[in-house]
């Protein structure tokens, strides 16, 4: 069904006058392009995909199009037949955005169980699937679809496909941007096609709004922060501090567990990747949750630096190197008074019972 077409022709009258072209705030000139990474993903509806990517900080432009077929310039009207997906160009800056993180974002926006399509659009041209460019980009598409999986988020299996990237030819001028050209009929459509209302439903309720400890994740006023938070813990989360090295909480920390942000409660940290630096802060080569770290550059002290902070809360966590020991050569270090520990036999109690598979 192209586009749930039904749905738009008998809405069309409400979307009169609607096609007058907006600014585009993401438009890129091939200078801004240069230095970007590309990642090429099919998630139904491209513009609902293209809507979705470009609200992510880091993404500089994505392209709907036709992706993953045989035969040359396929069309809107014949892409289906020639074995392609709808599908979008993600171009995004890895130094602010890593991949991984890119990935998460992606599925939370998509039905990664649904095989026939997704929502109301059915057929073989709307199934999901990651393509990956690279031997470490499927291997972080696999990855993130494991964990997925492991969440025990969905009862149904994760059919998103994982497969090699091949071809892409952009889509049609009038379906660029279609979502800020057309807003009132792709609203319309969003919601008509039941997408919203499985966001809404089943992924939202699962990302920003976890629950944990009977409460959302949320970052409370600052008048709250000031009573919960040591000084210490305001100083370095509010106002960007530092804290000495080896005259922390957790630098030295050897128990298992994981470690989330002292505000929120959001996951950011496993001891599975934690390991001694030698730096006098606590130190990880990963995320356990990459969707909740943000990367901002840092050009204090007379140095340029990559910040670190979480995404819901906007705690200053620390700083992230290039000089780690893991297959990224990453080194997060992390400030003790940003985190709090919750060891693996707590984890149940404490509302984390599905990262307990980390530790088996």
């Amino acid at each position: 069904m192209k586009k749930f077409i039904m749905f738009l022709l008998i809405y069309g009258l409400l979307a009169a006058g609607s096609t007058i072209g907006v600014p585009d705030a993401k438009a890129a000139n091939k200078d801004d392009l240069k230095n970007m990474h590309i990642a090429t993903l099919a998630g139904g509806c491209f513009w609902c995909v293209e809507a979705d990517m470009e609200k992510l900080p880091g993404v500089v432009k994505a392209v709907s199009g036709y992706a993953g077929g045989s035969g040359k310039t396929p069309t809107y009207e014949t892409y289906a037949q020639l074995g392609y997906v709808e599908a979008v160009q993600v171009y995004y800056d890895p130094k602010r955005l890593p991949y991984e993180a890119l990935l998460n974002y992606f599925l939370q926006h998509i039905d990664p169980t649904d095989g026939g399509g997704q929502f109301a659009d059915r057929g073989a041209g709307y199934r999901t699937v990651i393509f990956y460019m690279n031997d470490e980009e499927k291997s972080a598409a696999e990855k993130a679809l494991r964990a997925l999986a492991a969440t025990g988020k969905y009862t149904k299996p994760i059919v998103t496909a994982v497969a090699k990237f091949t071809n892409f030819y952009p889509a049609e001028t009038y379906h660029q941007d279609y979502f800020k050209k057309n807003s009132i009929r792709y609203n319309l459509y969003r919601k008509g096609s039941g997408r919203e209302a499985f966001l809404e439903r089943v992924q939202n309720a699962n990302k920003a709004a976890k629950l944990v400890s009977g409460g959302a994740y949320r970052k409370p006023d600052d008048a709250t922060l000031r009573k919960k938070l040591t000084k210490r813990q305001y100083e370095v989360t509010q106002k960007n501090d530092t804290e000495p090295p080896f005259e922390n909480e957790y630098y030295n920390n050897k128990r298992a567990g994981i470690y989330v942000d002292i505000v929120s409660g959001e996951p950011l940290f496993s001891s599975k990747d934690k390991y001694d630096s030698g730096t006098g802060w606590p130190s990880f080569t990963r995320p356990l949750e990459p969707g909740n770290i943000v990367r901002a550059n840092d050009d204090s002290h007379s140095m340029s630096r990559t910040e670190v902070r979480s995404r819901l809360a906007d705690s200053h966590l620390g700083h992230v190197f290039e000089d780690g020991p893991g297959p990224n050569g990453l080194r997060y270090c992390i400030n003790s008074a940003a985190l709090r520990f919750i060891p693996k036999e707590d984890l149940e109690k404490e509302g984390y019972s599905r990262y307990l598979t980390l530790f088996k």
